[in-house]
């Protein structure tokens, strides 16, 4: 009998083996999506699925998922590093996500949390619909996030925000987590573009490059623990404030932006930010002070705003810049 179950506990061992073996093979380093693919397709090239949530079981940790022509590929849930990659030249990647977030980057299930590496490049995430999106992308647990040549647009139901980060620990290697959104366009959301924050005390990052946020209600949110980098971005037209940094933010870096038609074009409540090269102007207040520092250069236009260039507080004089 003994001799019986050894070899029952060796096969079955065996055949797990091969099937743990099988799923690791089947995941491809690229895989594809198409406007007229099937998701029960292996995700190749000549054989694509029909949506990025599709494609990402069939994907390895570190692949990349590859648009092969236009069309709507869905909301999807990242637990992994990974690229989804809506391909310049080949199509344009849509993810239409009415009354839910249209990407979910979140790997606090995993052994690791805070250790997920998502690049989403070249995507139009639209919250459209009957009932419009909550949130363009949504961060909660992970180490980096690019978002690159990307539009953003129609989150309506509240929250409302086109990028909202909000982490809540630290990544296990220790390794400081940033968010760096390049090349993008954010428009028509109800809350804030782009809106960053870590409420477990551990600072995070969020580098802007020729980002354009306008007509929401804040263009950029830098909240608790977070700080912000933005070079030759706008941020106009938005119903409340341009940038605001908001109690237990950390501050801002601004050079050669534009905060302009918003109802406060800066608004400070904490932190210290530093302006330069930045033109505020035809707010109805320039800069709004509750609190924090500001610092600015001689190289700022500040003027031109309808009710006040400063309220709460004054712009101190121009420091020699560095």
């Amino acid at each position: 009998m003994s001799k019986v179950r050894f070899t029952f506990n060796t096969l079955t061992l065996a055949i797990l083996t091969l099937t743990v073996t099988s799923l690791a093979q089947a995941q491809a380093t690229r895989t594809w999506v198409s406007g007229v693919g099937d998701d029960v397709n292996p995700c190749s090239r000549t054989a694509p699925c029909k949506t990025y949530a599709g494609a990402i079981s069939k994907t390895a940790a570190g692949g990349e998922i590859s648009t092969l022509d236009p069309g709507g590929f869905g909301a999807v849930t990242i637990t992994k590093s990974m690229t989804i990659n809506g391909t310049k030249g080949s199509g344009f990647g849509s993810i239409l996500h009415s009354g839910t977030n249209g990407v979910n980057v979140n790997d606090s299930a995993s052994g690791a949390p805070n250790s997920i590496i998502v690049t989403l490049r070249d995507l139009n995430i639209n919250g459209a619909g009957t009932t419009t999106g909550l949130r363009g992308i949504s961060m909660t647990s992970g180490r980096h996030l690019y978002v690159e040549d990307c539009q953003i647009e129609g989150s309506k139901s509240a929250p409302g925000n086109g990028i909202d980060v909000n982490l809540n620990g630290a990544p296990s290697n220790g390794v400081a987590q940033r968010i760096h959104v390049r090349n993008t366009q954010i428009r028509d959301v109800s809350g804030s573009g782009i809106r960053v924050a870590n409420a477990n005390g551990v600072g995070v990052t969020l580098t802007l490059e020729n980002v354009q946020i306008s007509t929401a209600n804040t263009g950029l949110t830098i909240g608790q623990n977070a700080r912000a980098l933005a070079f030759n971005s706008s941020f106009n037209s938005n119903t409340q404030n341009g940038v605001e940094v908001v109690s237990g933010g950390l501050g801002a870096e601004l050079h050669d932006c534009v905060m302009v038609t918003n109802n406060n074009g800066l608004a400070l409540a904490a932190g210290t930010t530093r302006i330069s090269g930045c033109t505020i102007t035809n707010n109805i207040n320039g800069v709004n002070f509750t609190g924090g520092t500001l610092v600015t250069y001689g190289d700022n236009k500040t003027l031109g705003n309808i009710t006040a260039e400063a309220v709460g507080g004054s712009i101190p004089a121009p420091v020699g810049k560095k």
